[in-house]
């Protein structure tokens, strides 16, 4: 695997139908997960789309298994990135509605991000590895 790539905001791809649901959920998020929303919005404003066939396989996509590394907590993490009526953090399927979903959609494997959490601090989250699950 090559270094990883750290910048404050690394490239953004979605796939373009998703980047379409993913808006329209973000604008309707509320409670706690309007902070997610808004982070989600500002990511899919600077994304490239590209139709699913065309989006390279190393790029986090909604229902991609993601392994990634905290460094803030030094501990790796394996997650399912999927819509919120599908979450289950027991179960490894986290909602692209929490801070952490919100970061890692678009990434591809060996970007680090500098990411907040639930409490406003910035985390660098490097994404290990990225496994295509369900990409109809």
């Amino acid at each position: 695997m090559s270094s990883p790539t750290r910048t404050k905001r690394p490239v953004v791809r979605l796939i373009n139908t998703e980047a379409d649901i993913l808006t329209n959920l973000a604008l309707n998020a509320s409670g706690p997960a309007a902070q997610a929303g808004e982070l989600l919005l500002e990511e899919i404003a600077r994304a490239s789309t590209f139709t699913a066939d065309r989006i390279p396989a190393d790029v986090v996509t909604m229902h991609s298994m993601v392994e990634f590394e905290d460094a803030a907590s030094g501990t790796s993490r394996t997650v399912q990135l999927v819509y919120p009526a599908e979450a289950d953090i027991s179960a490894g399927r986290m909602s692209i509605l929490t801070p952490v979903g919100a970061g890692l959609i678009g990434l591809s494997e060996s970007h680090v991000i500098d990411w907040p959490d639930r409490n406003g601090r910035q985390r660098p989250l490097t994404i290990l590895k990225v496994t295509q699950r369900g990409r109809e």
